[in-house]
């Protein structure tokens, strides 16, 4: 590796996060949004974007940024983020889930999938709808305590960000 590689990536990756996380905070600082709603704004993208059905976490944040009147960009930049943790969420609160009902652990073998759908499409859309709702309930006991846990981490970060932005302003006066 040659000499300033790693500064060069650590430098690229600190512009990609300062650009895609950092920079919208500061314009809705810039506008004259608290840092308490931005935090609860971050809070509730980042959960609503590890919501355990495919396809919904959008439309959640959607309609929580229509219903709580806060910041799309800032709701989607945040649950886009989360997409691969997402991912990988959806198996673990089906199972959590499972667990809470007392349900048979179901398969989630591709081939088996395949086979149990060509033979009983209907059947499978049972199994299915209630491997959905074992995630959604273990998401739903979940939820609320990360959305305040989250919340209550990140606020102490964007009122600093948000004193730096005054300070700056004030300099600049």
């Amino acid at each position: 590796m040659m000499a300033g590689t790693g500064d060069m990536i650590e430098g690229s990756r600190e512009t990609c996060w300062r650009r895609w996380f950092v920079a919208p905070v500061k314009v809705q600082l810039g506008q004259g949004m608290s840092a308490e709603r931005i935090s609860w704004t971050i809070a509730l993208g980042i959960v609503l974007g590890v919501f355990p059905v495919m396809g919904t976490p959008t439309l959640l944040c959607l309609l929580a940024g229509w219903a709580l009147c806060l910041n799309h960009v800032l709701l989607q930049v945040f649950k886009e983020a989360m997409y691969p943790l997402h991912l990988a969420l959806i198996l673990v609160f089906i199972r959590l889930g499972e667990r809470l009902w007392g349900a048979p652990l179901i398969s989630f073998s591709i081939p088996e999938l395949l086979g149990k759908f060509k033979a009983d499409p209907l059947q499978f859309a049972r199994d299915f709808g209630m491997a959905a709702w074992h995630g959604v309930s273990a998401w739903l006991l979940i939820a609320p305590v990360a959305a305040v846990l989250i919340k209550w981490a990140i606020t102490p970060g964007v009122r600093r960000l948000a004193e730096s932005l005054e300070k700056r302003k004030e300099v600049v006066k």
